[in-house]
């Protein structure tokens, strides 16, 4: 994570005596024999103070991604940043979500499971990434706001970070944890980046022709995907 992305709150303890409660819970009689009061009595503590931390049975399984999405939120909200290629500072946001599940891998395991197998946990899951989608669209769409493919782009690039991001996080939880997720994490959001970046500098040592003029020749009609890859094989 760079240097500049905020840190992870600490974690109350009672939250997380709940979280150890349900996920034991769970194991042994499974998510939907399990209730909010089963949850709360074997934490010692009061219904209430379930319902302090967690809106609903299945939240108590994503502890960690109200405050993920918050800081997310701040991240991208953060004025500093604004002179950094907006592929890039999306790219970082998503590095916070990985810092998110590299930093419990034995609860981001046990969680991957039981997600698995529960329906409601998966339905749950993916409105939390709906909303990850979301916040990077929105920051994008600021950025791209004087473009004529603002809202197109923003939508295009936050679904792709979203989708190489959990791609190559959900590769390591299927191989039960092997290996560095934030290797394959980096190769994954390296590739979005080089995909969509309009930041590509020239290459040092080579001068830019001055004199050099190109013309492309197309149909009326002929679409603009089409003009585009003739421009680019003229290039090549």
């Amino acid at each position: 994570m760079p240097a500049d992305q905020p840190s992870a709150e600490p974690r109350p303890a009672m939250r997380d005596a709940l979280v150890s409660a349900a996920l034991a819970l769970f194991a042994e009689h499974g998510f939907d024999a399990t209730t909010v009061d089963d949850i709360v009595a074997r934490a010692g503590v009061g219904r209430r103070s379930f319902f302090r931390y967690f809106p609903s049975k299945e939240s108590v399984v994503f502890p960690d991604h109200e405050g993920t999405l918050r800081r997310m939120s701040d991240f991208l909200a953060d004025e500093s940043g604004f002179a950094e290629d907006p592929v890039a500072r999306v790219c970082d946001a998503a590095r916070m979500v990985l810092a998110m599940y590299a930093a419990d891998p034995e609860f981001s395991l046990a969680r991957y499971k039981l997600t698995r197998q529960v329906p409601a946990l998966r339905t749950h899951e993916l409105s939390v990434v709906r909303r990850y989608e979301s916040a990077l669209a929105a920051f994008l769409r600021t950025r791209y706001a004087g473009r004529a493919d603002g809202g197109l782009r923003a939508d295009v690039v936050s679904a792709a970070v979203v989708a190489a991001h959990n791609h190559a996080l959900r590769g390591w939880l299927r191989s039960d944890g092997q290996g560095d997720p934030a290797e394959l994490v980096e190769h994954a959001l390296g590739w979005v980046y080089a995909t969509y970046t309009d930041d590509v500098p020239s290459a040092p040592g080579i001068a830019e022709p001055e004199d050099e003029v190109m013309v492309v020749v197309a149909r009326r009609g002929t679409p603009m995907w089409r003009v585009v890859q003739q421009v680019r094989e003229a290039l090549d």
